[in-house]
């Protein structure tokens, strides 16, 4: 009776053992996905002052969107908001109210693996988490006569996203079908997504 009773212990401890395994949540994969030609168009500029709404990016479902707090990033010009913090006091831009947070990160975007260690900011009164202006923060103005924007090598984007997911971008270029003698304010970009709540990896 006595062996009948501990091969019923250790059996029930197998079993528990397995199902707890079976109930673990299989984690998600990471999703790498390429936008091309998302518009960021912007009214002024050229010392006049600047406006026009933001697109607005959702990394979740890995598209613009207008919706007031679906989203993590938004684009107008080369500006870059981050749904976190609170408005900057530039015109027309969206309300904050998630708990988005942004860096920019030297290195390859294949060797940017983890945000484990990144160190977020968010935008304020009168400043962008990304910083504006040539060379401050991912791009360089060449002024004339090309007048040519272009993504800064090693400059990688990375991002808490208001879902507490992270992710990362590499901006190629600022013009339609990546052509410089196209129209501007047309972002192509990589993106690296993990949709596993709190895991801070990009493999």
């Amino acid at each position: 009776m006595k062996k009948l009773s501990i091969l019923f212990l250790v059996l029930s401890t197998v079993l528990i053992s397995c199902s707890s395994d079976d109930d673990a949540p299989v984690p998600v994969p990471v999703k790498s996905e390429k936008i091309s030609n998302l518009e960021a168009p912007q009214t002024g500029g050229q010392g006049q002052p600047v406006g026009g709404v933001f697109t607005k990016f959702d990394f979740e479902t890995g598209k613009t969107t207008t919706s007031d707090t679906a989203w993590d990033i938004a684009f107008r010009g080369t500006t870059i908001a981050v749904n976190g913090g609170v408005v900057t006091g530039t015109a027309d831009e969206p309300a904050r109210n998630g708990n988005v947070g942004a860096a920019i990160v030297t290195g390859t975007f294949a060797g940017v693996t983890n945000a484990k260690d990144v160190t977020f900011g968010q935008d304020a009164n009168g400043a962008f988490a990304i910083p504006t202006g040539s060379d401050n923060g991912w791009y360089n103005y060449a002024g004339p006569p090309t007048h040519i924007i272009s993504p800064i090598p090693g400059k990688i984007l990375v991002f808490r996203t208001r879902n507490g997911n992270y992710a990362k971008v590499e901006i190629l270029s600022y013009y339609k079908d990546e052509d410089t003698s196209k129209d501007s304010k047309h972002y192509t970009f990589n993106y690296v997504y993990n949709p596993n709540k709190g895991e801070t990896s990009f493999e």
